[in-house]
């Protein structure tokens, strides 16, 4: 079977918990997903693995620390989700994404393995996109022999498909209010259900976070015997004077951070990574050191996350951020890259489930003009929902009938300018920026 059926066959999945008209359906209990993995050969159980669990900056964290350990010599694969534009971005070895053809294997291999078991009474239903393509990562990475694995829990971390593993150690990120439906209405409950990756006498590493976070890390890492690792040690001691470049100690000297990652948010997914590379390499003996710390950090690739784009004559800046910490993120990290005091254009969307008015008050009043566009997703906010953040903001928003639309509408706003190089930014929704950027990285993409 080819590429283009399996990932067709995955695209008319129900996406993550949801079933075509918008209710919720049930995942695999981990039991069940151990059944499926059993089948396979239990892939997840060959290659030592990190478990990065969080609400923002847990992509940034694992996209790093994997840079950092491939840099020091070590095989090692990278599972992130969700993707801009490929699901083969999720499975990366050594930096490289998973084939098209070894991808459609992989698939195939997982479906028909999960259709024998439903045959034989063994399992209840087929496994979600995210099982399936959790389990394909699995198998990837034992059959290419990686090392180590890092894993970017999906969502949660008590009861994710990735939590699986027995992790050398694992990662908190920064936590807030997101997904409350589904891992509770408080911060508290939240972290609990994240801090769910940690195993009893295990190594838990992370930073200070919001009393209420702290105190729920506390009393789990007493309950469970895990030794705390605080990675405050790795954050420059001051602002740096020059933007994403400072030092903090490592491995016996000055470890010189230079991340292409921008805003001043990533210290603290670097600081993470860095404290969990330390980590690794002096518990395993693996041969982590300043200079692959170093290499590690100014190497990594993660695109979506303030990232610049020239194209078409104009200056694009593209964010994932799709609640309100990652708004506040972005926001900071726009003024700290440009200074402005206002911003020309932003096309925004974002999912029903996310706080749209508090989005929309944290981001719509740095632009001058807001373009409003619909996503390809049966959870998508509704256009009215969009406006309705917008003029609650107190900020006028144009509405598209079309990503590409709102593209177009952006580019002929700074042409008519009359700048030669105009500004827009692109975030709300991983489904907004993947589209955007696919469109952008296709030379014959949007003109106006």
């Amino acid at each position: 079977m080819s590429y283009l059926a399996a990932v067709d066959q995955l695209n008319a999945m129900v996406p993550e918990l949801y079933t075509g008209s918008g209710q919720p359906r049930r995942k695999f209990s981990l039991g069940e997903f151990r059944i499926l993995l059993g089948a396979l050969g239990n892939p997840h159980m060959k290659s030592r693995s990190v478990l990065i669990a969080g609400t923002n900056g847990k992509g940034s964290t694992a996209a790093t620390l994997a840079s950092i350990l491939v840099a020091s010599g070590l095989r090692t694969g990278l599972y992130t989700s969700p993707h801009l534009t490929r699901p083969n971005e999720r499975i990366c070895l050594n930096g490289e994404e998973i084939g098209d053809d070894t991808f459609a294997e992989l698939y195939f291999r997982v479906r028909a393995a999960a259709e024998e078991l439903i045959c034989d009474g063994r399992l209840p239903q087929l496994p979600s996109y995210f099982e399936i393509l959790t389990a394909q990562a699995f198998i990837y990475f034992a059959e290419t022999k990686a090392e180590i694995a890092v894993l970017e829990v999906g969502m949660g971390g008590r009861l994710d498909a990735t939590n699986v593993v027995n992790p050398l150690i694992s990662v908190i990120t920064d936590i807030s209010l997101d997904h409350t439906e589904w891992l509770g209405p408080t911060l508290g409950a939240i972290t609990r259900e994240k801090a769910g990756i940690l195993r009893a006498d295990g190594v838990l590493v992370t930073l200070p976070q919001e009393p209420e976070v702290d105190q729920v890390l506390r009393g789990m890492v007493r309950e469970l015997g895990v030794r705390l690792i605080d990675a405050s040690l790795y954050l420059p001691a001051e602002k740096p004077e020059e933007l994403g470049v400072y030092a903090v100690p490592g491995l016996g000297r000055l470890v010189e951070v230079s991340s292409p990652l921008p805003g001043p948010h990533q210290q603290r997914n670097v600081a993470l990574a860095v404290a969990s590379a330390i980590e690794i390499g002096l518990s395993c003996t693996l041969p982590v050191t300043a200079a692959s710390i170093e290499n590690g950090i100014r190497q990594t690739h993660w695109p979506g996350r303030l990232e610049r784009l020239e194209k078409h004559g104009v200056a694009w800046t593209l964010d994932v951020a799709h609640n309100p910490a990652g708004a506040l993120a972005l926001r900071a990290g726009l003024k700290g890259m440009f200074g402005h005091k206002r911003f020309q254009t932003l096309i925004f969307s974002c999912l029903r489930d996310k706080p749209v008015m508090e989005l929309g008050e944290i981001l719509f009043p740095l632009f001058e003009k807001v373009i409003v566009a619909p996503l390809s997703s049966v959870r998508a906010a509704s256009m009215d929902d969009l406006v309705a953040a917008a003029t609650a903001a107190g900020t006028s928003a144009i509405v598209a009938a079309s990503v590409e639309d709102a593209m177009k509408l952006a580019i002929q706003g700074v042409q008519d300018t009359g700048e030669v190089r105009g500004s827009i930014v692109v975030s709300g929704s991983v489904y907004l920026v993947g589209e955007v950027r696919r469109r952008l990285m296709n030379e014959t993409g949007v003109q106006a």
